[in-house]
């Protein structure tokens, strides 16, 4: 009797994950956002959980967790039951750059994540003061090799994506351009301007207006292609560093052991909400373009990411915290 109960049991277990899986989602979804509303990972969370909602037939539900740099919201989707109603849009600064910023996160981004898909790039912009006797990526290395350290530029504080994609662009160029950190971006681009400094890698949407106007010179677009928002303004590799490339990007993640099935619906009808065109519009108001990458290819661009920013911070020797 004890045996067949025993039985019994076992094979009820086997049978309720797939169960769950053929019903899925069949109560609401949490979609974590692991930093505060407004923001642009808030934006990108909120566009995907009306879509999904639409799709799945139930709630999903934005849930910001900021906090540590994204890390507490991390933390939580990383140690979340692997069940699929816990799933996260992360950024390229906690799933690629925080490995090497920080000595110690309470989560692996590549042990304890499933990987997807990217949703959203967000193009960056080599912008300089008109004062800059250059107009292109070549004119601006020939200006910086001809005066070693007689230029600078902005960025929104160390270890900030403005800081390390310079940094990166000045390794692969050879050139010595002295940094300049700010607290934040909107004072770094407002001195920008003014002529306090003479260069910064700075967000396409916020950018673009001064760029506009003639405040600004923006000379090259930091993505591998160009931009759908400035189709005509050349990329830094045009420019002549081939395979640069530094973007502002967000993705999906799911807990690590997530049933492929699952995970395989999730990506489904991400691909489909990313490619509608009302939802490309969407982001490319806020300065974002759309991914929709299958979750092998997401995976081995975070790996990547995660390498390239590493190498950055240690040759630029900073210490992770």
């Amino acid at each position: 009797m004890m045996t067949l109960k025993r039985h019994g049991a076992a094979v009820a277990l086997l049978l309720v994950p797939a169960f769950s899986v053929a019903a899925y989602p069949d109560k609401p979804v949490r979609l974590v956002a692991p930093f505060v509303p407004g923001g642009p990972t808030d934006i990108v969370a909120r566009v995907v959980a009306q879509r999904l909602s639409q799709a799945f037939g139930q709630t999903v539900v934005v849930d910001n967790r900021g906090g540590a740099s994204g890390a507490i919201g991390c933390e939580i989707v990383a140690r979340s039951v692997p069940d699929g109603y816990t799933i996260m849009i992360g950024s390229s600064g906690n799933l690629a750059v925080a490995p090497a910023l920080f000595a110690k996160l309470p989560y692996d981004p590549v042990k304890d994540f499933q990987a997807i898909t990217q949703t959203t790039a967000g193009p960056q912009i080599i912008a300089l003061h008109p004062a800059v006797a250059a107009k292109s990526i070549p004119e601006l290395l020939a200006l910086a090799r001809a005066k070693p350290g007689g230029l600078n530029y902005a960025s929104g504080g160390a270890g900030t994506t403005t800081q390390l994609g310079m940094e990166l662009l000045k390794s692969m160029a050879n050139v010595d351009i002295v940094h300049v950190p700010y607290k934040g971006t909107g004072q770094a681009l407002s001195d920008l301007m003014s002529g306090q400094v003479q260069i910064m890698l700075a967000s396409l949407l916020p950018a673009m207006p001064h760029v506009k106007s003639g405040r600004l010179r923006g000379i090259a677009v930091t993505t591998a292609a160009r931009s759908a928002l400035l189709p005509e303004m050349p990329t830094v590799a045009e420019g002549g560093l081939p395979g640069f490339e530094t973007t502002s990007w967000h993705g999906m993640v799911v807990p690590a052991k997530t049933p492929q099935a699952i995970s395989t619906r999730i990506h489904t009808e991400m691909v489909k909400l990313l490619n509608l065109p009302d939802v490309k519009a969407l982001f490319l108001a806020q300065g974002m373009e759309t991914v929709a990458n299958p979750p092998a290819q997401f995976a081995a661009y975070i790996a990547t990411e995660t390498e390239k920013w590493t190498r950055v911070v240690r040759a630029i020797g900073l210490t992770p915290q």
